[in-house]
């Protein structure tokens, strides 16, 4: 089978189901529909502005960007789940996707997806930025060493922050950490049968 028409790969980026942008230095160059209303903005607002419109904070962009780069140098792609903002300054929880095009620079050109994952994980606490990213951390699975070797942090600092999201969440495990942090709720099953009386 022959494909009569040639593809518009114009097309398939602006009615992508997902939010895809093309970014020169962490400064927006092209998005599509999807990306644009799923932050509330339009896409002429966006085009030109640097990624730090769409985190929390000025402090996480800033870390998100330098934990980035390791990892875009050894894989060529980079792919997280995190806390994202948008215009009316409500938080979400996005999964970002990113691919590096040029091999030696990973913020000289790069092509983003970002997914909203609000309906399935909604925000439940007020967090701080520190807080934001050690949860996003936690829920990739991360333990507490591995998010302070990442972070430059010490074990102890994780921690804490850990016992604070355990107590905004009213976890009493790690675990239950987790499942609070990815919105599912561990329903306890019940071994009781309805009987008729």
């Amino acid at each position: 089978m022959t494909i009569s028409a040639r593809i518009d790969y114009e097309s398939i980026f602006q009615y992508a189901p997902v939010g895809m942008c093309v970014s020169q230095h962490r400064v927006i160059h092209a998005c599509n529909d999807a990306l644009a209303i799923m932050f509330g903005y339009t896409k002429d607002v966006l085009s030109g502005q640097s990624f730090a419109i769409l985190y929390p904070s000025y402090a996480e962009f800033e870390r998100t960007g330098a934990r980035i780069v390791p990892i875009m140098n050894a894989k060529g792609y980079y792919s997280d789940e995190r806390i994202m903002k948008r215009v009316n300054d409500q938080l979400f929880w996005c999964h970002v996707s990113g691919r590096a095009l040029v091999p030696d620079d990973p913020h000289a050109a790069g092509i983003w997806t970002f997914e909203d994952l609000s309906e399935k994980r909604p925000v439940t606490a007020a967090l701080t930025p520190r807080e934001r990213e050690i949860a996003a951390l936690l829920v990739d699975g991360k333990t507490s060493k591995a998010i302070a070797r990442q972070l430059g942090l010490s074990p102890r600092t994780v921690e804490m922050h850990r016992a604070r999201l355990m107590r905004k969440f009213a976890a009493t495990t790690a675990s239950e950490l987790i499942y609070r942090l990815l919105g599912v709720s561990r329903q306890t099953e019940t071994t009781e049968t309805d009987a008729e009386v």
